[in-house]
C-alpha cells in the first residue's frame, strides 16, 4: 500500500510525540501536586501548562538547527544521542514507571509545594522534557518541505491540546483513569516509544557510515 509522505510523516509526528510527552503518566504526579486546589484551578493549570509545552516545543521545532550551528553539534549525532534517551524513557515506560528523565521524584514532591506548579515543574520537564525536546527537533530534521514542517507544528499544537483535554477530565474525575489501564497503557506506549528510539538510532548511524564512506 503506498502511503502519502505527508500523511506518513503527520502519522509519525504526532504519534511519536504523544507518546514521548505521555500526558496520562503525568496524571497520577498532577493530581498529587493539587491536592487542595478545585476542579476549575486545576483546569486553569492544565490549561497554562498546556500553552508552555506548546510553545517550548515549537521554539525548538523552530531554531533547531540553528541552535546546533552555534553549538557544532552534527544532525547524526543527535540522532544518537536522542535515541538512547528516548530508549532509556521507553524502557521505564515498559515497567510501567515514570521516567527520572521526564522528572524525578524531587520535582514531583517540590511541586506539591509550590502554589502555582503550571509552569515548572508540570509544563517542563515533566511535558516538554528532554525527550519530547529531542524528538521535535528530530522531527524537524526529518521534514522535507514546507508542509511538513506546518504538519509538525501542528502536530506540537494537537499534542499540547490532548494533553489539557486529559487533565481536565482528570481534573474533575480522577477515579476514572483506572490504575491497571493506565499501567497497560503506559507499557504499550512505551513499546512503540522503544521502537521510535530504535529507529531514530538507525538512521544516525547510517548517517554516520555514509559520511565516512565518502571519499
Amino acid at each position: 500500500m503506498i502511503t502519502h509522505p505527508l500523511i506518513e510523516y503527520t502519522l509519525l509526528a504526532f504519534g511519536s510525540l504523544f507518546v514521548i510527552v505521555d500526558p496520562l503518566a503525568t496524571v497520577p504526579a498532577f493530581i498529587a501536586m493539587t491536592p487542595r486546589d478545585t476542579p476549575e484551578q486545576r483546569i486553569r493549570t492544565a490549561r497554562l501548562a498546556s500553552i508552555v509545552m506548546a510553545a517550548v516545543l515549537l521554539i525548538f521545532a523552530v531554531a533547531g538547527k540553528i541552535i546546533f550551528k552555534l553549538l557544532g553539534i552534527t544532525m547524526p549525532a543527535f540522532q544518537i544521542a536522542a535515541s538512547i534517551v528516548l530508549l532509556i524513557v521507553a524502557l521505564d515506560m515498559l515497567r510501567a514507571q515514570r521516567s527520572r528523565v521526564v522528572e524525578t521524584s524531587e520535582e514531583t514532591s517540590a511541586g506539591a509545594e509550590k502554589t502555582d506548579i503550571a509552569i515548572t515543574p508540570l509544563a517542563v520537564p515533566m511535558l516538554a522534557g528532554p525527550g519530547a525536546i529531542s524528538t521535535v527537533i528530530l522531527l524537524q530534521s526529518r521534514a522535507v518541505d514546507v508542509a511538513q514542517h506546518v504538519s509538525l507544528y501542528l502536530c506540537v499544537v494537537a499534542v499540547s491540546f490532548g494533553s489539557y483535554l486529559i487533565f481536565r477530565v482528570s481534573a474533575r474525575g480522577a477515579q476514572w483513569f483506572s490504575p491497571i489501564a493506565m499501567k497497560v497503557t503506559t507499557r504499550i506506549m512505551g513499546l512503540l516509544l522503544a521502537a521510535v528510539a530504535v529507529q531514530f538510532m538507525i538512521n544516525g548511524l547510517k548517517a554516520v557510515r555514509a559520511d565516512w564512506l565518502q571519499p
